[in-house]
Parts: C-alpha cells; structure tokens; sequence
C-alpha cells in the first residue's frame, strides 16, 4: 500500500508538474492551441497563472516533506488540495461538455486515493 501511494502521489507530481509548466510559461493563445487548451478562454490570463502556481504547489506538497522527512503531514493535506483543483478541472470539463474530462477523473481519483491513504492506513505520523 505504502508503495502504491507513493507512485500515485509521484504520478501526480510529475503531471502536474508539467502541467503547470505550461501555464507558467506559455500564453493564453498558445494554450488555447492545444487539442484539449479550450478551457483556458473561459479565465483570465492571471487565473491561468494562479492554477499553473497552485499545480506546482501541489508537486512539491506531494513529494518533497515526506521526502526530506520535514512536515510529512502536508503530504494529506497537498492531496486534498489537489483533489479540489482536480474537481475545478471536472466541473470546467463539465460545463464545456469536453471529452477530457476523463484523464481529469483518472487525476481526481489518484489525488482521493492519496489523500485517503496518508491521512489513514499508511500515515507518515502513525
């Protein structure tokens, strides 16, 4: 279990990690040229770089206190964030009737899963 709430919350990291690189870094008419980028017209060019800046602290939440052994316990509660900006990303999806909703889902269910298991069976403080 241990083992599989690592992957989940490295798999996470990484993904958002690049995710977030991209809204850090690129337009918001670059982004909206992306095949699953419509999202992005329906918010401001600031609120994409607060989602990207809210993803990269969702990376590093994951995996680097339980990493470096410093305040394992932000480790749940970076998954719960997670989990809430994965369930703005389904209720964009949603409501623009796109078919990425599914990786978005998949995203979701990881973030759950992660949270779940740190802050139960596999805590770092038990």
């Amino acid at each position: 279990m241990n083992l599989a709430l690592w992957i989940a919350a490295g798999l996470l990291a990484v993904v958002f990690l690049t995710a977030s690189s991209t809204k850090l870094f690129l337009s918001k008419e670059k982004l909206a040229a992306y095949p699953a980028g419509g999202w992005v017209e329906d918010f401001s060019a600031g609120s994409v770089k607060a989602i990207g800046a809210v993803e990269v602290l969702a990376a590093v939440g994951l995996v680097l206190p339980a990493v470096l052994d410093i305040a394992p316990g932000v480790v749940p509660l970076a998954a719960v964030g997670a989990a809430l900006l994965m369930t703005g990303a389904v209720y964009t999806r949603l409501r623009r009737h796109e078919a990425a909703i599914v990786v978005d889902l998949l995203y979701l269910c990881l973030a759950v899963f992660v949270a779940w298991g740190r802050f139960g069976p596999e805590s770092f403080t038990g």
